[in-house]
């Protein structure tokens, strides 16, 4: 079942893209990866934050 629900969301979301940015955590420091699907025109905006 769960592939036939992957396969589904693969096809109707041609136009997504997945983003990974990395943040330094203030407290200690480490560094953390955020990621993010959204449309591509988005993209810039969201590494800018």
């Amino acid at each position: 079942m769960a592939k036939k629900a992957v396969a589904s969301l693969q096809t109707g979301s041609k136009r997504l893209t997945k983003a990974i940015k990395m943040v330094k955590s203030p407290k200690t420091g480490a560094y953390t990866f955020v990621e993010a699907i959204m449309d591509p025109s988005k993209v810039n905006d969201f590494l800018k934050k």
